[in-house]
């Protein structure tokens, strides 16, 4: 069958025999594509944080992935191009993960859906400008079409951003001082939320605001780009978490301040039972330094 896996989900393979020996393509890369087949390999793992890598699953359906190119911005050049077009080329893109020196687990088979800019570091140190695609798996249904993730701010022509090489100095500038994240680091957000409040279910994502439970000026580099220091909120609820209104419990319960009266909550709609079931075994960091904030505004008052 012509769409049918070569490789088997969740099974280690050894990267160079098994992969590269039989179909080509650098095995010291973290893009690969093969001159003898239609396919292209893409690696991630935990070793790529020291080049600026940040991948990982938003959901269940929707991979991150970050460019290649370890110093300077990155550019769409060669693997970064050859992923970008893969379905145009007639490509197909198989994603591993590392387990251990030479072996890596085959994830999924993926297809393109999206990509972003970012503000990281490189292997030096130096801030610069990296690409972030997102990838959904093969055949997965995504409720919602990539043009609606969007920001105008960030990159006036969004559309033609898989025409660029590089931002021009303008749009660098924005990208910067907008702290870049909003571009992909909203998207990541909306993506981890199923697009949807983490609260309600409302899902109009024209309203909804991507915040950071722990503010961007009180978290390190890492903390403000990683995606589990994020929560997708109606205006309402995002307004009263970001003055430190409300609180969650790392079960999800809601806590009310009690420097409000129940009354004022009653009139906006909030009752107290709200209760957020999807945070992770990572949300609790941050929610722990968010309920502290939370605790010393409400003594303080």
């Amino acid at each position: 069958m012509k769409d049918q896996l070569p490789f088997i989900p969740e099974h280690i393979y050894n990267r160079r025999q098994d992969i590269h020996v039989k179909y080509g393509g650098n095995w010291q890369s973290g893009i690969c594509p093969s001159s003898s087949h239609n396919y292209i390999f893409i690696f991630s793992g935990k070793s790529g944080t020291l080049h600026g890598y940040q991948d990982g699953w938003d959901n269940p359906y929707v991979f991150t992935y970050t460019g290649e190119g370890q110093s300077g911005d990155m550019k769409f050049t060669r693997g970064n191009l050859a992923i970008k077009d893969h379905i145009k080329n007639g490509k197909r893109v198989f994603l591993f993960e590392s387990e251990s020196s030479g072996f890596v687990r085959f994830k999924s088979e993926l297809e393109f859906y999206d990509v972003d800019y970012f503000e990281t570091k490189d292997t030096s140190g130096s801030t610069r400008i990296g690409i972030k695609f997102f990838f959904k798996r093969k055949g997965a249904y995504i409720p919602i079409q990539p043009s609606l993730l969007d920001q105008p701010l960030i990159l006036a022509e969004p559309l033609s951003i898989y025409e660029m090489n590089l931002p021009n100095e303008t749009e660098r500038k924005g990208l910067v001082t907008s702290r870049v994240g909003q571009g992909a680091y909203r998207k990541r957000i909306i993506h981890r939320w199923e697009y949807k409040c983490a609260v309600t279910g409302f899902n109009k994502l024209n309203v909804l605001i991507a915040s950071h439970i722990v503010p961007w000026m009180d978290s390190n580099d890492n903390e403000r780009l990683d995606v589990n220091n994020g929560i997708l909120l109606s205006p309402t609820y995002d307004a009263l978490f970001d003055q430190h209104l409300i609180s969650f419990e790392n079960n999800g319960k809601i806590i009310l301040s009690d420097t409000i009266e129940m009354q004022a909550f009653d009139k906006i709609g909030l009752t107290g039972k709200e209760k957020i079931l999807n945070f992770n075994s990572s949300n609790p960091n941050y929610l722990d330094r968010h309920r502290l904030r939370f605790n010393t505004i409400k003594t303080s008052l």
